[in-house]
């Protein structure tokens, strides 16, 4: 067998049993936390099998078609991973033309962000309604001190800043580790009172850590009326785990990030990863019934390993729907 053969060969066996492997183990995140760690590389495995399916034709004859069947298996495996979230609705109804606007700011500055000033200038920049930040002590003071915005939690490792007045607040960190945190603001606007949930969750390795505090935030959200709240944060989850699409479901809001790739930002995370492109959606902005989505975007660089998402909403009335 020529070497070129021979190579291809393995790499499609290698590439194709790995894809439908690793995809179908995934699927067992339904039932089992540990396996739905699997779920947020699905991109990976689908880039693995469309990469697999043309080497399999320079297979031998007798090869061939096993090989093309994996590289199929571990296509449709991880795809069912994947549609969903690109399927699903994110917008709850249209905005009303030149209808007043609400401005959600998300973003992770992280702890090691070397220019906060120049973050906290382009999202002043934006004029935003509602910034939520993680690891944005620096960021947040430099934020406060321009004006305009209220801050809840200034130091904290999630703060809520607002144009409307803080009403009311309540937070909590979770036992283990410090940088994880939960905070809820209620807000003065000229729609009434609403609520902001911000949240810097565990990635779901630490699944005990995780999990408890997936049921804090849910406990959170329960406490406060979900027609108009607004939930932001580092969820360190993708939108095709099924820990997600409980969230998803268990919030009663509507994610209107979809697909949203946030991390890494820069060519080299800070764990020394490389990253070329940011490969994991894990920053979302979710929105009660009472908003529609009128823009969803990922802002530029900005020191940090993330990128900031920047979501327009419009508020609906109530009566209409």
């Amino acid at each position: 067998m020529p070497i070129l053969i021979l190579v291809a060969t393995s790499c499609a066996a290698a590439l194709g049993v790995s894809s439908a492997a690793l995809s179908l183990l995934a699927h067992g995140g339904r039932v089992s936390t540990r396996l739905d760690i699997l779920t947020h590389f699905a991109p990976i495995y689908l880039a693995m099998a469309l990469v697999a399916l043309p080497m399999c034709f320079a297979a031998t004859r007798e090869l061939r078609l096993g090989l093309a069947l994996c590289a199929v298996a571990g296509l449709v495996t991880s795809g069912a991973l994947l549609f969903p979230e690109y399927l699903r609705e994110g917008r709850a109804g249209s905005p009303a033309e030149g209808g007043q606007r609400l401005k959600v700011v998300q973003f992770n500055a992280w702890g090691g962000n070397a220019a906060p000033e120049a973050a906290a200038a382009w999202i002043f920049a934006q004029d935003p309604d509602v910034v939520v930040l993680q690891e944005g002590a620096a960021v947040a003071a430099a934020l406060s001190a321009m004006g305009k915005l209220h801050g809840t939690c200034v130091g904290c490792p999630v703060t809520i800043l607002t144009r409307g007045k803080p009403l009311s607040s309540a937070s909590g960190v979770p036992i283990g580790r410090d940088f994880s945190y939960l905070l809820a603001v209620n807000v003065e606007s000229e729609w009434g009172a609403f609520t902001v949930v911000g949240a810097h969750c565990f990635w779901p390795v630490f699944r005990t850590l995780s999990e408890a505090q997936a049921v804090d935030l849910r406990k959170l959200v329960a406490r406060y009326p979900r027609e108009r709240m607004i939930i932001a944060g580092d969820f360190n989850s993708t939108p095709w785990s099924f820990a997600r699409r409980r969230d998803d479901r268990d919030f009663g809001l509507i994610r209107r990030t979809r697909a949203l790739f946030t991390w890494p930002a820069g060519k080299i995370s800070h764990n020394r990863l490389p990253a070329p492109f940011p490969y994991l959606p894990i920053d979302h902005v979710y929105a009660g019934p009472g908003w529609a989505t009128v823009s969803v975007e990922r802002g530029p660089r900005l020191g940090s390993d993330h990128y900031p998402v920047v979501v327009t909403l419009a508020p609906r009335d109530v009566a209409a729907r």
